[in-house]
This record gives C-alpha cells, structure tokens and sequence, in this order.
C-alpha cells in the first residue's frame, strides 16, 4: 500500500480510511450515550420530576404575587371608601384584639362550643 493520494474514483487512502474510522467510532459513541439514556428511567423520572417542581414553584410564586396585589388593591379600595371614623374604630379593635389574644380566642372557642351544645340539644328534640 502506498500513501499517494487517490485518484477521483479510487480506493480511499489510509488517512481517508483513519478519518472515516473516527467519524464512525463518534457516531457509534452518541448512539450508545442516547440508547443508554433511554434506558435509564430512573433518571428521567428525577428529571421530570425536577422539571415539575420547578414549574410548580414558579406558578405558585406567580399566583402568590396576584393574591398579594389583589389584597393590596382590595385594602386600598376598602380604606378610600370607608369614613375615618369608622377606621379608627377598626384600629382601636385590632389593637385591643392584638392585645388581648389569649382572652379573646377563649371567649370565642367558648362561644363555638355553646352554639355546637345548643345545636346539638335542638337536634335531640
């Protein structure tokens, strides 16, 4: 064998040959990296589920971003209709609320659990 170049319709020469060898070994490489890939669920399965959970934190923060706004826009509405008197009252009981809250969630469990009692007794009747 020589290492002259080949004619136009000739036998490939040796570097031709060494040339297309490693074009077949990469080829045969990518083939067995995407069959081996198909064949290992597992991985897809930690993938997708991957790919799920992010999707689902994105829309979540998405959706937790317009209730924010909504509930921003609904207090703003709330407080530009309502006459101050009426506000500062709505302050006053949230402070005393605040604090006294202890007390306040006694009084009302108490209440619950006489309107259930009461309900109950009128049920038996």
């Amino acid at each position: 064998m020589t290492d002259q170049p080949r004619t136009n319709f000739g036998t490939p020469t040796p570097d031709e040959l060494r040339e297309q060898v490693e074009h077949t070994r990469d080829q045969l490489g990518q083939t067995a990296e995407a069959l081996a890939y198909k064949a290992d669920i597992k991985a897809q399965a930690k993938e997708k589920t991957a790919a799920v959970k992010e999707q689902a934190a994105e829309k979540t923060a998405a959706v937790a971003d317009q209730i924010r706004v909504r509930t921003q826009h609904a207090a703003q509405l709330l407080k530009d209709t309502t006459p101050d008197p009426v506000l500062d009252k709505a302050g006053q009981a949230a402070r005393v609320a605040r604090a006294n809250g202890k007390p306040l969630l006694v009084a009302g469990a108490s209440l619950v659990v006489l309107l259930l009692l009461l309900r109950r007794s009128r049920a038996r009747r």
